[in-house]
């Protein structure tokens, strides 16, 4: 029991505390059999482990060197940086939602020791990689959980630019995105962490919408955006991560009805939101359709054949109905696929030391819409340049004096490669990105 938090009702008979779940509701259930609560920052079925207790720790170390003797390569932690609470878990004063409470559940007071002991313990002694989910972080919090002096963990993912089309911080509350926002949040990661932790890169998961449909054109661009987004990402230094289906172009689902959807957060988000208002019915509808999570968790479309080849039964979620032409068959047999894009990125990646060890430096920061930026290492140069609109956008001036001069094209996703460019006067047609490079 002492591996959980539970805790007798407050004075009044309520909640221990204050703290909300990040899933809708109290993050405290009671326990009908001995009249306490547990405390659940997720759902009620996700109860919280207390790290406080060092034969919880020890079981959880042995738990992971079993997986280790079965041959796995690493391990993703989920949201690790909430393992440490504010002792006697006091209740936040004035708290109206689970924002306020992050300080007294994430990045606790012994989340480092916990992480150093478990480095300690288990991590240094094997071959493996690990990347830590942790929301909520800065760039110096993840300089500590990443160090270069490897104590902890190898990356963590941040949530920053998750939230570019958030309003406070609540994904359910949208704003239109920002180009420029986006590229803020992106460089400032690059830059902070050079040379003192990892970068770890990604422009979704199994948490957020697919982002062809929330930063491309799915509809008319859906090859070029996705392939535009592949090399804004992959020309970063850092490990990139490639959400199943992203690599060929999967894109986000028509839902018709409330309920076609089966996660518990999108589904208390509309109950709990039409309890308080039920007049903005149409509001709540459009963010779950734009932001829910089952957007990225429809089944992998492997071909064309029923179900998409998923399954011969009866898929626990509804496959996307554009299975018949988005799928992992299609993608493999065309050679000019978004696919085999990426196929191509990360050759170039495995073979370009600029593309490891290079600084980053960002150009045209203002611009909504570009991105352009270089890596450099070893006076090479590489130009990373992204057209994120639907229209032709000609490059002019704000870009470094080498830029003026011809470079050698290594790739692009309207497939030409090997010529010369000049990015200073090119025309980048909708959607277009190339990486151009120039040698001392």
């Amino acid at each position: 029991r002492d591996f959980y938090y539970f805790r007798p009702p407050a004075p009044d008979g309520g909640e221990p505390n204050n703290w909300l779940s990040y899933f809708s509701g109290p993050a405290w259930e009671l326990d009908q059999e001995t009249g306490e609560y547990y405390l659940h920052l997720f759902t009620k079925r996700q109860p919280d482990l207390n790290w406080e207790n060092s034969e919880l720790r020890a079981e959880v170390y042995s738990i992971m060197k079993w997986w280790i003797a079965k041959g796995i390569d690493g391990f993703r932690l989920d949201v690790i940086n909430a393992i440490s609470k504010v002792p006697g878990l006091p209740s936040v004063p004035g708290g109206t939602g689970y924002q306020w409470g992050g300080k007294y559940f994430l990045n606790g007071p012994r989340v480092h020791e916990f992480l150093q002991e478990m480095n300690r313990e288990v991590l240094c002694k094997h071959d493996l990689i690990t990347v830590g989910e942790t929301g909520g972080v800065t760039t110096h919090d993840a300089i500590q959980y990443a160090n270069a002096a490897g104590t902890e963990l190898n990356m963590v993912f941040q949530f920053e630019h998750t939230d570019v089309d958030s309003v406070d911080c609540n994904k359910w509350k949208l704003r239109p995105w920002s180009l420029v926002e986006l590229k803020q949040i992106f460089g400032r990661w690059q830059k902070d962490l050079y040379n003192k932790a990892w970068n770890s890169l990604y422009l979704m998961n199994h948490d957020q919408p697919r982002a062809l449909s929330r930063f491309g054109d799915d509809v008319h661009f859906r090859v070029e955006s996705a392939t535009m987004l592949a090399t804004y990402l992959h020309g970063m230094g850092g490990t990139p991560y490639i959400y199943q289906g992203e690599e060929i172009g999967m894109t986000n689902m028509v839902f018709h009805s409330l309920d076609e959807y089966r996660d518990v957060e999108s589904l208390n988000f509309y109950k709990d939101s039409m309890q308080k208002d039920p007049s903005r019915e149409a509001e709540y509808s459009a963010a779950l359709a734009y932001k829910g999570r089952d957007n990225a968790r429809t089944p992998m479309q492997w071909d064309a054949s029923p179900n998409a080849g998923f399954t011969t039964g009866e898929p626990w979620i509804r496959v996307n109905p554009n299975c018949a032409s988005i799928n992992a068959a299609a993608a493999v047999a065309d050679p000019k696929s978004i696919y085999h894009y990426y196929r191509a990125l990360i050759a170039l990646r495995k073979r370009s030391p600029v593309m490891v060890y290079g600084t980053y430096s960002s150009y045209l920061d203002e611009n909504e819409d570009v991105a352009v930026y270089a890596r450099s290492f070893e006076g090479v140069h590489w130009l990373v340049i992204c057209n994120f609109r639907e229209v032709p956008y000609t490059l002019g001036t704000g870009l470094p004096a080498w830029a003026h001069k011809p470079g050698r094209r290594e790739i692009g996703n309207y497939w030409e490669s090997g010529d010369s460019v000049i990015p200073a006067g090119y025309t980048l047609r909708p959607f277009e990105s190339l990486i151009v490079s120039w040698t001392a």
